[in-house]
């Protein structure tokens, strides 16, 4: 249990070797966000970052789904702080801050609620990242972006952007995501900012702080998703108060081939063994080791569903 006087604080900064919550705080910060402000304490490299409190999101749940009075101004106060660690801004051409905005329940919940990754890109700053790091690899976090915030966010169909993505490949005669050029992914960009015209009529939010609002809306609503309630049934999950909302300078996994993006543990997860364990993806983002590993969840059951069938 947090003392009175961090229970009354809804927004914990994180990063640099300092801050403002630790690991015995899951119940107020989720166990992300305990988690992460842990590691930020004893020194790991942990980007920085900000967690939005579960009591924030149950203060939302129960007035009528807006934000608590003075809890967007908090957010923006703690992301001036991420911003200095950093020596970038959101919204900033010549110094691109992008973010990723994950939940965090103090159960974990894996896959039941939402995430967005890339958050903080406009036409603008995608020009900006570009010749900081490559047109290619700007265009390419651009698109996903656009995908994920449209999904998650504007309640748009994954499918809708993946015809796009699909029919741009068959054109252009190729099998991977990977072999579309700098100028592929800015026509895509194109095609995916009309996605959100014919779905939804109207246009892709480029202001960065409200795509950065309207993310922690999305966090806060997926709390009560069908399919998370759905989860805490099952599981027998009660008491919580809702999910956290980590807020997180993004590292990027999908700048080619000398990065990556995966998952990793210290322990073997099914003996307990001390070593290393995980998997990754080369030049690749966070959702793709996701999907990557479901892929293989599911043909590893049906590659024995049929080693278990007998013939008549």
């Amino acid at each position: 249990m947090a003392p009175a006087n961090l229970r009354s604080q809804r927004v914990f900064t994180f990063g640099k070797g300092k801050s403002e919550g630790n690991k015995n705080m899951k119940a107020l910060l989720g166990g992300k966000g305990a988690n992460l402000a842990e590691m930020a304490s004893i020194g790991l490299s942990v980007p920085p970052g900000l967690t939005v409190s579960t009591e924030a999101c149950h203060e939302y749940q129960e007035g009528g789904h807006e934000l608590p009075a003075g809890l967007w101004e908090d957010m923006l106060e703690a992301l001036c702080t991420v911003e200095e660690d950093m020596g970038s801004r959101l919204g900033d051409p010549s110094k691109p801050l992008l973010l990723s905005v994950r939940s965090g329940a103090a159960v974990s919940m894996p896959g039941m609620m939402d995430t967005v990754l890339n958050l903080g890109l406009n036409d603008e700053v995608v020009a900006g990242l570009a010749v900081k790091s490559g047109e290619r690899f700007a265009y390419d976090s651009y698109r996903r972006f656009l995908d994920m915030f449209g999904n998650v966010v504007m309640g748009i169909p994954h499918s809708l952007f993946e015809e796009q993505l699909e029919a741009l490949k068959t054109a252009k005669g190729v099998k991977d995501d990977t072999d579309l050029t700098a100028a592929d992914l800015k026509d895509l960009v194109a095609q995916y900012k009309n996605v959100y015209i014919e779905a939804k009529g109207e246009q892709f939010p480029t202001d960065p702080s409200r795509q950065l609002y309207l993310a922690v809306i999305a966090v806060f609503d997926s709390w009560n998703s069908p399919r998370a309630k759905k989860y805490r049934s099952i599981n027998r999950i009660e008491g919580l108060r809702g999910t956290a909302v980590n807020v997180q300078c993004m590292v990027f996994g999908n700048m080619g081939d000398s990065s990556g993006t995966g998952v990793l543990f210290t322990r073997n997860p099914s003996t307990g063994e001390k070593k290393l364990y995980g998997e990754f993806l080369v030049n690749a983002q966070g959702e793709d080791v996701l999907l990557e590993s479901e892929l293989h969840k599911i043909w590893a059951r049906c590659r024995s569903a049929c080693q278990n069938l007998t013939l008549s």
